[in-house]
């Protein structure tokens, strides 16, 4: 079994070492909407013999709100 993991950001935790409470940080990652994506393989003896792939725009309602209704009065 193969797993590949790639950090998208700073290591070594929040910008200048403070510390965010968990709320917050649901609240700022639904505010901006946030994308998760994974691969998962299953093989035997080197076949793949099944592959799932997840894409998935996670945001919070108000914000989608907001940002198609500024769409609605674009030409």
């Amino acid at each position: 079994m193969t797993s590949t993991l790639e950090p998208t950001g700073p290591a070594g935790g929040t910008p200048g070492g403070r510390q965010i409470a968990l709320v917050d940080l649901l609240d700022r990652l639904l505010g901006t909407g946030v994308v998760l994506a994974g691969d998962v393989v299953i093989s035997l003896a080197g076949v793949d013999l099944v592959q799932v792939r997840l894409h998935a725009l996670v945001t919070s309602v108000r914000a989608e709100m907001a940002a198609s209704a500024g769409e609605v009065g674009a030409p």
